[in-house]
């Protein structure tokens, strides 16, 4: 499964999901489905998207869960 923050970073930059679908070329139901994590985006898309936000593509994709917000780091050993 492919983590992502599209929906936080949608939030922050007070953007709906058919203003980004139409941004990208793709159906506004896709960023749904890529939100929820139904759906793996394409490599392509995925840089399409990094690039509409103007972040790296890490900051918005990740295979492992992204710390949730608000939560303190792990304490160091």
């Amino acid at each position: 499964m492919v983590h992502n923050r599209i929906a936080v970073l949608r939030a922050e930059r007070s953007i709906t999901r058919r203003q980004l679908a139409e941004a990208l070329g793709v159906h506004y139901q896709t960023v749904g489905y890529l939100e929820r994590g139904e759906y793996s985006p394409s490599l392509y898309l995925a840089l399409r998207i990094a690039e509409y936000f103007e972040v790296p593509i890490e900051v918005i994709f990740s295979i492992t869960p992204f710390p949730r917000i608000g939560s303190s780091p792990p304490a160091s050993a």
